[in-house]
C-alpha cells in the first residue's frame, strides 16, 4: 500500500489559492454544520456518505478539504487518495482556523 500524505495548509494559502483561481474547497462538515456557518466558496461533499466520485472535475484547481478542526479533511484526503485521486491538501485548523484568521464565512446556509 502506498503511504499516502495529507499536506496542510493555513487560512490564508487556502483564502488567497481560492481567490486566485487555484484552489476549490471542499467542505466535508455534515448538512446541519454547514447551514449554520459555511466556508464562502465551499462544495459541500459531507463525510459521513463520502465518495470520492462525487467531487466536481476540479478543471485544472487543486482541491483542497476542509471541516471544522481539520480532523476529517485529513480522512477524506485519505480516503480519495486511496481511490486514486491526487487530492493530497487540507486547510489545516479547518473552521475554527479560518476564523481565527479572520476570513469570511457564510451563514444561514
Amino acid at each position: 500500500m502506498a503511504q499516502h500524505q495529507v499536506h496542510d495548509l493555513t487560512p490564508q494559502e487556502v483564502s488567497q489559492g481560492i481567490a486566485e483561481g487555484r484552489y476549490l474547497l471542499v467542505d466535508v462538515r455534515e448538512p446541519n454544520e454547514v447551514a449554520v456557518e459555511a466556508y464562502p466558496d465551499g462544495i459541500v461533499v459531507p463525510l459521513s456518505t463520502f465518495d470520492p466520485k462525487e467531487i466536481p472535475d476540479p478543471a485544472g484547481k487543486r482541491v483542497v478539504f476542509a471541516c471544522r478542526s481539520g480532523k476529517r479533511s485529513v480522512t477524506a484526503s485519505l480516503a480519495a487518495q486511496n481511490a486514486g485521486l491526487p487530492y493530497d491538501r487540507h486547510l489545516a485548523g479547518g473552521m475554527l482556523g479560518w476564523k481565527a484568521a479572520g476570513l469570511p464565512t457564510r451563514t444561514g446556509g
